[in-house]
């Protein structure tokens, strides 16, 4: 889990982890200001630390993993509570990677619509995003090189180098992760700049201006 000040969810997101039946909680702090270390050392799990940066962070926190199968969750989104056993089932199903459907939570009414868009596109696309709690076998996380130490868009570009080993297993199990951002920038604003950044990467502009693009819209 990469974190970067987000003491605000992480003890209920850490209570809900230990009480499930995933073996190992690797958090990876890209430098936070705020307590998000301290409460993270009241639950016993493994804290690193790491230059920022999303990508990078999950790959420092799966180098020191020993399990066979990796799970990257943002800390603002929450596993359902089937997640091990559907993850096993896709596994079995001869599936190498894959990601949940998402549910986002909030108070605008577009944040339901949005979710059932990102699920089907992600469906139709085989790309998935972070925000649906990606997940695959270590043998498939070695082969793609790890997730590309890019400033955006790391996701998809992990998502496309998984696809060369096989399609996704799309899950409709549902993770919840937090509007917060949707609704603090405009939900409008939000998605017709997430629209025009994938736009671009798409076209071959580099994760690099897309960033500057992204923080300068924010």
């Amino acid at each position: 889990m990469p974190v970067l000040d987000e003491a605000g969810g992480l003890d209920q997101q850490l209570s809900d982890l230990k009480h499930s039946d995933i073996d190992e909680i690797v958090i990876v702090d890209g430098g936070s200001r705020d307590n998000t270390r301290s409460i993270a050392r009241r639950w016993e799990v493994m804290i690193i630390s790491s230059p920022p940066g999303r990508a990078r962070q999950m790959n420092q926190g799966a180098a020191l993993v020993n399990a066979d199968c990796l799970l990257f969750l943002h800390a603002d989104t929450r596993l359902p509570r089937d997640a091990t056993k559907v993850i096993r089932e896709a596994f079995a199903a001869g599936r190498c990677w894959g990601r949940f459907d998402v549910r986002i939570e909030g108070r605008h009414p577009l944040l339901p619509i949005i979710a059932t868009a990102m699920n089907w596109r992600s469906r139709l696309t085989g790309i998935a995003t972070g925000d649906q709690a990606i997940f695959m076998s270590r043998e498939a996380f070695i082969g793609a090189g790890g997730f590309p130490e890019q400033p955006l868009m790391e996701d998809i570009e992990m998502s496309r180098r998984l696809k060369k080993r096989s399609a996704p297993a799309c899950l409709t199990s549902r993770v919840t992760t937090s509007g917060r951002r949707w609704e603090k920038h405009g939900v409008w604003r939000t998605m017709v700049l997430m629209w025009r950044l994938r736009y671009r990467y798409w076209r071959g502009e580099s994760p690099e201006s897309l960033a500057q693009a992204y923080h300068h819209a924010r």
